[in-house]
């Protein structure tokens, strides 16, 4: 065999070896994600102090009452007035859910989970002054789920953790201002027999 011929295989068995390792290794990398089923946080619905809804069309804050009696929660902006403990419990009851919890091995971009422009963002404090952070993402490929980052500043290592969370968030947050404010005796007369929309749905497992 010639020289010249064997310098040419031995450059295309190197070329071949750089492409597997740059593309077929690289593709498995990035595939080499894990999926778990895990709450959330570690509070319980009453150990919430306040709330901070913060969506592309506005901030909504919420404060627990200090009174036994109902109604459990204030709206204090963008208005001061009682708010509707059952919307509020509605998004109170998937912050103490379960979401998918996906751990990549691959250091991937926020922008690709829509985290960069969130659909929301929801500041939890709780009543012993600890507080969390829930960002919203955009829907997954089949729009059944929602990218979510728990704790975005808490990060053990350089990975990205993300949930994928129950799409009833969106439901949960995207409300105009009326729907978070008491409803009056007269109204809930008028529909209390009416089901609110889109029930938490339990993740399965």
């Amino acid at each position: 065999m010639k020289k010249t011929t064997l310098i040419l295989v031995f450059l295309a068995l190197g070329l071949g070896g750089f492409v597997y390792f740059t593309e077929v290794r690289g593709t498995n990398k990035q595939e080499e994600v894990t999926q778990t089923q895990q709450q959330l946080f570690n509070f319980t619905a009453e150990d919430v102090q306040s709330l901070s809804i913060q969506t592309q069309a506005m901030t909504i804050n919420l404060e627990r009452s200090n009174k036994p009696e109902p109604p459990k929660w204030l709206l204090k902006s963008p208005v001061d007035e009682v708010a509707n403990d059952a919307i509020v419990s509605y998004l109170m009851d998937l912050l103490v859910g379960k979401g998918e919890k996906i751990t990549s091995t691959d250091n991937i971009k926020i922008s690709e989970f829509g985290l960069d422009k969130p659909l929301a963002t929801i500041d939890i404090k709780l009543k012993n002054q600890n507080s969390h952070r829930l960002i919203l993402g955009k829907s997954n490929f089949n729009n059944s789920l929602l990218y979510a980052q728990v704790d975005p500043d808490i990060q053990k290592d350089g990975n990205m953790q993300l949930f994928l969370v129950s799409n009833n968030f969106a439901n949960a947050v995207n409300r105009e201002l009326k729907e978070w404010q008491e409803v009056s005796k007269k109204e809930d007369d008028n529909i209390k027999s009416e089901p609110l929309p889109g029930l938490p749905e339990t993740i399965k497992n």
